[in-house]
């Protein structure tokens, strides 16, 4: 796994995509932390925070749409057959090889609030529940994404398909509030991206919100490597 998680990080950065990835989700980051700090108070910090899932939404199918669609358009999907490691672990190389350049992105949006706190009081504690929330929501969509990516050869497509679930997962939330009060509204809400991740933003170390993410990320992940192993039989 340390092989292919090696040549897939270096892919990322022998290549626009991981420099771009990290570019626009910092310019975009900076931009409303320039516009919330304008207000004078380092209390106002988290705010900025509150707009990552919007911009997760933008960066992560960019980061997931080459991750096995391309080794099926190259014609080296075969390859993944055939290694001398397991599926699984070519599948977790290209997870957590996409999550590293997520994490790396994300990380950068601390710096902004460690020099405040030399100047300020930022409240750390939503800013820190915003970073883990963000990381393993992350974590959930990367993972969707590159399942996404094993049932295509196009990029685009699978780019365009990991948005629109990402969209999906995060406003099917609201559908609870039309049948509040029925057993659907609590599965919709229970399935939800937004409503699990909603307690971070507001400084809470949900448990039962950080299993649902972790086991979205195994759920997928499994997903992908049944989804190429089955090739074999074809």
């Amino acid at each position: 796994m340390k092989a292919v998680l090696k040549r897939e990080i270096r892919s990322y950065f022998t290549s626009p995509i991981g420099y771009v990835c990290i570019a626009v989700l910092l310019a975009l980051f900076g931009y409303w932390y320039y516009i919330v700090m304008l207000a004078g108070s380092s209390s106002n910090i988290p705010y900025v925070y509150s707009y990552m899932l919007s911009y997760c939404m933008m960066i992560i199918p960019i980061l997931t749409m080459k991750t096995i669609s391309d080794d099926q358009k190259n014609k080296t999907d075969q390859a993944l057959l055939t290694a001398p490691v397991s599926v699984l672990s070519i599948v977790m190389g290209k997870f957590l090889a996409a999550f590293f350049v997520f994490f790396v992105a994300i990380t950068g949006t601390l710096l902004p609030s460690v020099a405040i706190s030399f100047f300020g009081a930022p409240n750390w504690t939503e800013i820190l529940g915003n970073y883990v929330g963000t990381l393993l929501y992350g974590g959930a969509m990367i993972a969707i994404g590159v399942f996404i990516s094993s049932l295509t050869v196009s990029q685009i497509i699978a780019a365009i398909g990991t948005f629109a679930v990402s969209i999906l997962l995060v406003i099917i939330g609201q559908i609870s509030s039309s049948v509040s009060g029925t057993w659907i509204a609590e599965v919709v809400k229970w399935i939800s991206f937004e409503s699990r991740y909603d307690p971070f933003t507001q400084g809470q170390f949900n448990l039962s919100s950080v299993v649902y993410f972790i086991s979205v990320m195994a759920v997928f992940v499994f997903f992908t490597t049944r989804k190429i192993e089955s090739r074999r039989y074809r």
